[in-house]
């Protein structure tokens, strides 16, 4: 039963930060002596973490809409409530709005996240089981090591969330998880079960965290260093609801980094080097993909048919929650003219679409992807303290720091309880609008989808097929486990319900 996984598995060639070295994984079977040559060098083992970071933000399948990690983003938020597609206009990600790729198990964007995360996990545990003798420098090898660890606890979290019941703290979550892959060998697994999946990641961010302990620098922003695996032990902690661990992560994971200027936040978000960004993805002119880059469907100036007839709006209901003197409001135009933008006018427009992305250019669709920035630190913080008994006051110290930054005319807000975490989970939906986190927030809060209706939103009825509301806990909510998958295991790998 060699197919299993490993028949979804396109390994990432070898590539530097620039440019490509050679399709050296590709050119061999992925459990032949070809792994071993592959690892021979602690240079190869970083170019084989360079090819990964690049499959971040490379469209995968020949599917442009498929774009590495920049389209699960997307596809993340058309599953929300506050990310707004105005008309279907060529029709990508439409299906994923409507709640229709999940629930089938032949359809290709649900086999897609298990395909990805299961290849990049597949070169992590190339480089984790074979790397220990490569030669070479000893830092780099050991780096590498650590990079790998860490997109192998990164892929499975993303992989549970999506394919599995939530995680709920306080139960055993002895329900079906993913196959945990820790090795090369290719036999069918079972599902493990979420909490066994949970310890796994743990395990994998805190070698990575030992590893990098004593590593300083990194080649770009593109990589891990041990402030960006803290920022994912923290996110782990908060969908886990170990609020202790959470805040003090991400309190660890921001250091050395600052909010960034209202001034900047208005540029375009587009640029790697802000220094708000902690982990993110470059994308430089040699290796743009044109119409599969992320500005080519959530930039507001690219000249592509997509952006053109269905530029992205936030909900307006979520917008009208914040204040003209915060400055995320001025990232979206509750007109859709855009006046500063000098758009042409072949683009459509709409109420309340945004510009927080822009592209180089009209005819450039390169903007850099934001995987990670201190801005979701402060509110992992704010919210996991705000949690804790007795902690509410110091949850308030580091919203009102954030606030404050964001609204410079903020007043520090009289909610308490369940009141003030609303208002934190609100900020943060207006924060990371567009970064992809919409439907795991949903899901780990156990909270339904609301898009409103027909006459109190901008969501069209036409666009979502009048799927306003989801029930927490419906089936929808896990993605069908692909049937390729469990035709190659035999049945061994059951499926969710249908």
């Amino acid at each position: 039963m060699k197919k299993y996984i490993y028949s979804f598995v396109v390994i990432a060639g070898l590539f530097t930060l620039s440019s490509c070295k050679g399709d050296f994984l590709e050119t061999v079977p992925t459990d032949s002596v070809g792994d071993v040559s592959a690892v021979a060098t602690a240079e190869n083992l970083m170019a084989i973490v360079n090819g990964m970071h690049r499959d971040l933000y490379v469209r995968q399948n020949s599917n442009q809409g498929q774009n590495g990690q920049a389209g699960i983003m997307i596809m993340m938020d058309a599953l929300g409530e506050d990310l707004v597609f105005p008309s279907t206009g060529n029709g990508w990600y439409i299906t994923t709005v409507r709640w229709q790729d999940q629930i089938n198990e032949n359809g290709a964007n649900d086999f897609y996240p298990y395909q990805f995360y299961y290849a990049l996990i597949r070169n992590a545990n190339t480089i984790i089981n074979l790397g220990q003798n490569a030669t070479g420098d000893v830092a780099i090898k050991n780096k590498a090591i650590a990079e790998a660890y860490a997109y192998r606890a990164f892929c499975h979290y993303m992989l549970v969330q999506l394919y599995s019941i939530r995680y709920a703290n306080g139960s055993n979550n002895n329900q079906p998880g993913v196959p945990i892959q820790t090795t090369l060998d290719t036999a069918p697994k079972a599902r493990n079960t979420v909490e066994e999946v949970y310890t796994q990641v743990n395990l994998d961010l805190d070698k990575a965290i030992d590893l990098l302990t004593t590593y300083t620098g990194r080649a770009a922003k593109s990589h891990f260093d041990i402030n960006v695996v803290r920022g994912l032990k923290a996110r782990v902690a908060l969908t886990q609801g170990n609020y202790q661990i959470a805040a003090d992560n991400a309190k660890l994971a921001r250091s050395g980094y600052s909010l960034m200027s209202n001034a900047a936040y208005l540029s375009g978000f587009n640029t790697l080097t802000n220094n708000e960004w902690m982990w993110g993805s470059l994308i430089v002119a040699d290796q743009t993909d044109y119409f599969g880059n992320f500005g080519a469907y959530m930039s507001r100036n690219y000249n592509s048919t997509n952006i053109r007839t269905a530029p992205k709006a936030i909900n307006k209901l979520l917008y009208q929650k914040f204040p003209s003197t915060d400055v995320r409001t001025k990232n979206f135009d509750p007109t859709g003219q855009h006046s500063t933008l000098g758009l042409p006018s072949t683009f459509s427009k709409f109420a309340y679409t945004s510009q927080k992305f822009l592209a180089v250019s009209t005819s450039d669709s390169r903007c850099d992807v934001p995987l990670m920035r201190a801005a979701e630190m402060y509110l992992i913080e704010a919210e996991a303290l705000a949690r804790i008994s007795g902690k509410e006051a110091d949850s308030r110290v580091v919203f009102n720091q954030f606030m404050s930054n964001r609204n410079p005319s903020y007043v520090a807000s009289s909610n308490t309880g369940t009141a003030y975490i609303n208002e934190i989970l609100d900020s943060r939906r207006i924060e990371l609008w567009g970064e992809g986190f919409r439907f795991l927030d949903l899901k780990r809060l156990n909270l339904p989808l609301d898009r409103g209706s027909s006459t109190t939103s901008n969501h069209s009825p036409t666009v979502v097929n009048n799927i306003y509301n989801v029930p927490a806990g419906d089936k929808r909510w896990q993605y069908l486990i692909p049937k390729s998958e469990i035709d190659a295991s035999n049945g061994l790998v059951v499926q969710n319900p249908l």
